[in-house]
């Protein structure tokens, strides 16, 4: 069994194009990190060519693997492909997910199932069948990229804050449930960051650039934190909006 604080030489990446994961990627190449596997929808596209060029520039070994998060019963085939490719996994970061546009998707009930089952559906089956095999090794750790929108969802993105709620309780959950079997688990909870997604949005207090986010989740892996918060003062943030009475809660939601 690895040293529990041990740098990963091995990573699998689910949403392998995440800027946020990419970004912690590079920042723990900088250590014993060598090799990374890539699950993404289409590894043909012109996305994933500039990741793996990122990737092999920070002088890591890149593999591609087909991943869809909403076909729940090739998950644990794309684990098999990823142990097929570098042996044990010392690092599971599930980083996949959608914003998704809320002023249409709540006249869309289609549309909004469709995110939950990318959001969070599919990262539960990923999840799982991830965690079965860093079970097996005896070893490993996972970290699922959540959001300070999963502590209070606000009126404006609740679709999308609900599917990281989900996955938020899931992974602290999953987190106890291996306990004591070598793998930890930690939750990453951002606030607003500047990525390709939020391109356009309005930024918010405490935004952070994915470099930043990467800094804070590495350190709070290598240290074992069960709940990783980026930037830290968010933490205290969310302890005062989590317990603000309703009316003023709905009232400032509502941005």
């Amino acid at each position: 069994m690895e040293d529990a604080h041990a740098e990963p030489r091995t990573a699998l990446i689910f949403g392998g194009t995440s800027e946020i994961a990419l970004a912690i990627a590079n920042k723990l190449s900088v250590g014993r990190l060598r090799q990374v596997v890539v699950a993404v929808r289409d590894p043909n596209s012109a996305r994933v060519a500039e990741a793996r060029a990122e990737l092999e520039g920070a002088g890591l070994t890149v593999h591609v693997v087909e991943f869809d998060a909403v076909r729940h019963d090739q998950h644990e085939a794309v684990v098999a492909n990823a142990v097929e490719a570098v042996g044990d996994l010392d690092l599971v970061m599930v980083a996949h997910g959608q914003l998704g546009d809320q002023g249409s998707l709540v006249d869309d009930p289609v549309g909004a199932a469709a995110l939950v089952d990318v959001n969070f559906a599919g990262a539960v089956s990923a999840s799982l069948a991830a965690a079965a095999q860093l079970r097996s090794q005896g070893h490993g750790r996972m970290l699922m990229i959540s959001s300070v929108a999963a502590v209070r969802p606000r009126a404006s993105n609740y679709l999308y804050g609900s599917t990281k709620a989900g996955l938020d309780a899931f992974g602290r959950g999953l987190s106890d449930d291996l306990e004591g079997t070598g793998v930890r688990v930690s939750v990453l909870r951002p606030g607003f960051v500047r990525t390709r997604m939020t391109e356009g949005m309005e930024e918010q207090p405490f935004s952070a650039d994915p470099d930043e986010v990467a800094e804070a989740a590495v350190v709070g892996l290598l240290r074992g934190r069960r709940v990783i918060w980026a930037p830290a003062p968010l933490q205290g943030v969310f302890g005062v909006l989590s317990v603000m009475p309703g009316p003023i809660w709905r009232k400032i939601s509502k941005r």
